[in-house]
This record gives structure tokens, C-alpha cells and sequence, in this order.
């Protein structure tokens, strides 16, 4: 069985040696998720005497920790989201990366328990001591296991949606970028064919120009025509 835990990989294996008179459990990582139960039993010694029934409690008690796990990873990936559509990032992108391969460690986690209750809710494993009742707890352990292999099912969906709003967001900001460009890269063109005009009729100038206003409207008055007249032109467009 596996179970969550506050350490690097967030999972706790825990072994369970079971027969009608005892039940053992054997982990090396902390098991939060036992030590409530651990409380419980020695508070009611009597109230689970049926040895099947404690170890329902105990698998019971590590399968309901996953559901905080991706309850947390929601909540995660929510606050993302609203970050990539305000300011996109790498380290977005990263943190939507690194709980995608979280997922995916869980899902390999999960699925054998839930094929394995799933035998055990049908009848066809058992356990000592098996009795209907019982049957009927640890179907319900089976539902839990079905219900969290959906709901991974569902968060890769949504991280696959996160990834594909990040590169969509990413992907109009440089559309962006390459049109402010683009308006300055043609606001530049016309100024250069002008500059470059006179350069090349430098002696038609000293020819023709002869005075202060005849050089700034022609030096100066072509370029800034040609500027306001683009900029009009792009307003118009609105593309800035």
C-alpha cells in the first residue's frame, strides 16, 4: 500500500502483514495519515475487535490521503492559470511540468491498488476473516481508488489545457512584439530611402538649396511627413 507523506516524493510505502490475529504494518517514511488512526484505536481498544475491519481502517486511512494530495494540485494549478493569463513565464510552465510527472507517479501508484481491492470487492481474492460486511468496506476503498484514478484523469486534462494556455499566451505576446516591430521597422524605411536620396544628390542640393528654410523643408519636412503619415495610417489599422 502507499499512502501520502511530507517528504521528497510525497509517497509512503507501507507493508501490511495480516492474518485473523494480528496485523503488522512495516514503513520507513512517515505515515500522517496512521497516526490519527494509530490515536483512535488505542483511545477504543474494543470498538474494532474484528481484525478485518482494522485493516480496512488502515488502507482506508492511506487512500483518503491521496484526495488532499489533488485537492492541493487544484488549488496549484488555479493560481497558475490566473498568473499565465495576467504574466506568463518559464517557471509557470516548470511548475505545470513538475506536477504533470507528479501525476504521473501517483497514477502508477494507484492503479495496481485499485485493480487489487477491486479483486478483493468482487470476491475473487480474499482475505482471512472475510465476511460480507467486511465486503462491503473494502468495496468502498475500491470506489475511492476509482474515484482518484478520475480525478488524475481529469488534472492531466486541465494541466494539458495550462500548457496549451501558456503557449497560446506566449504565442499572442510575440505576435505582439513582431507588430511594435514591424511599425517601427517601416516607420525606418521611408526615412532611409529619403536620407539616402539626398545622400546620393548631395550636389543638386548645394545647387538648389539656398537658405535655411529651403533645407528644413526639404531635409526635414519629407521625413516627418512620411512619419506622421504612417503613424496616422497605423492608428487607422489599429495596430497599436
Amino acid at each position: 500500500m502507499y499512502g501520502h507523506a511530507p517528504d521528497a516524493d510525497g509517497l509512503v510505502e507501507v507493508h501490511c502483514f495480516y492474518s485473523e490475529r494480528f496485523l503488522v504494518t512495516v514503513h520507513r517514511d512517515e505515515a500522517p495519515s496512521l497516526e490519527g488512526l494509530r490515536a483512535e484505536l488505542a483511545a477504543r481498544p474494543g470498538a474494532f475487535a474484528d481484525g478485518v475491519l482494522i485493516l480496512y481502517r488502515v488502507v482506508d486511512a492511506l487512500v483518503d490521503g491521496f484526495f488532499a494530495v489533488l485537492t492541493r494540485y487544484d488549488e496549484r494549478l488555479e493560481l497558475i492559470e490566473e498568473a499565465m493569463i495576467s504574466r506568463p513565464s518559464d517557471a509557470q510552465l516548470q511548475d505545470v511540468f513538475r506536477m504533470r510527472r507528479r501525476l504521473v507517479t501517483l497514477r502508477r501508484t494507484i492503479v495496481p491498488q485499485r485493480d487489487l481491492f477491486g479483486r478483493l470487492a468482487g470476491g475473487v481474492a480474499g482475505l482471512p476473516g472475510m465476511t460480507a460486511e467486511a465486503e462491503r468496506y473494502f468495496r468502498d476503498v475500491h470506489d475511492h481508488l476509482i474515484r482518484l484514478g478520475d480525478q488524475l484523469d481529469g488534472q492531466r486534462e486541465l494541466m494539458t489545457g495550462a500548457i496549451d494556455l501558456y503557449l497560446s499566451t506566449a504565442s499572442n505576446r510575440l505576435n505582439t512584439t513582431i507588430k511594435q516591430l514591424t511599425v517601427v521597422a517601416t516607420i525606418f524605411l521611408p526615412l532611409s530611402f529619403i536620407t539616402g536620396f539626398f545622400g546620393q544628390n548631395f550636389g543638386w542640393l548645394v545647387d538648389n538649396v539656398g537658405g535655411w528654410g529651403a533645407f528644413v523643408g526639404l531635409g526635414l519636412g519629407l521625413e516627418l511627413g512620411a512619419v506622421f503619415a504612417l503613424l496616422g495610417f497605423f492608428r487607422r489599422k489599429g495596430w497599436f
